[in-house]
């Protein structure tokens, strides 16, 4: 008998753990639980490298505070290799960083409440399925056994609404794209040097160019996005699917990103 992984990630141990014991009695489920997103991480790191990765994680809506605040950056979300203890850890975030790091794993999200725009946000990451947290055993195995032959599963009521939040996120995305054409290869990088968190000085450095310089470059990139805050053109630019620049030590570019001023 192929045995089913399940790995129950919910910061509510109670809950977890219970959840966790109902699928073991299941005879082709083998299941562990983990209270946090650093713990579970932990995990499947330790079974990767022990030969026995996971099949399906089950994460909790609500873990580390909710998914809200990973919106802008979601498809920017860190491997799952490259999270630590004080990494990113919210449901979003991990949902993201489980399917870069390891993406044979499948994630369902487990949900309190049904929320069309944090289902949306669920998929986006790369989540196959949210479920209510309160249904039966066998909704849920039935879920797990589906997502595992690639399907999505999502309650019939959050349909229509996931649907509608998609299609307007896709929507941002072209216009945010169209946006982050309109700038010159020098801007495009200086633009990425502002994702990565780098101020003006921090740029001058790396890139061999003036404060002053840079500061034309940054004025010029909020211009053309069309906003007034380095925050709202990092966020603009995630959404146009833009990461931050690679560089090396100061100063030192990688090849393909070497641009004139």
């Amino acid at each position: 008998m192929v045995r089913i992984r399940v790995l129950v990630v919910d910061d509510h141990r109670i809950f977890a753990e219970s959840l966790a014991a109902a699928l073991a009695a299941e005879p082709d489920v083998d299941v562990s639980a983990a209270g946090s997103g650093p713990a579970a991480l932990r995990s499947l790191e330790r079974a990767a490298a022990e030969g026995r990765r996971y099949d399906v994680l089950l994460v909790d809506a609500d873990l580390g505070g909710g998914l809200g605040g990973a919106l802008p950056g979601i498809r920017a979300a860190v491997p799952v290799q490259e999270v630590g203890e004080d990494g990113l850890v919210d449901g979003i975030s991990l949902v993201a960083g489980v399917r870069a790091g390891q993406p044979h794993v499948r994630v369902v999200v487990l949900a309190e409440k049904d929320d069309p725009r944090r289902a949306a946000l669920a998929l986006q990451a790369g989540a196959s399925g949210w479920v209510a947290k309160d249904c039966s055993l066998s909704r849920l195995l039935t879920v797990i056994r589906g997502v595992l032959r690639e399907e999505t599963h999502l309650p019939p009521a959050l349909l229509t609404g996931v649907l509608r939040e998609l299609t307007a996120a896709r929507k941002h995305r072209t216009e945010s794209e169209r946006l982050v054409e309109s700038l010159t290869p020098r801007e495009r990088e200086v633009l990425r040097c502002m994702v990565a968190g780098l101020g003006r000085k921090a740029v001058a450095e790396r890139l061999f160019l003036s404060p002053h310089t840079v500061r034309t470059h940054m004025q010029n990139v909020l211009g053309k996005l069309g906003v007034h805050s380095t925050l709202a053109a990092v966020a603009l630019a995630r959404r146009a699917g833009v990461g931050p620049v690679d560089l090396g030590p100061a100063g030192q570019i990688r090849p393909e990103e070497t641009n004139s001023a």
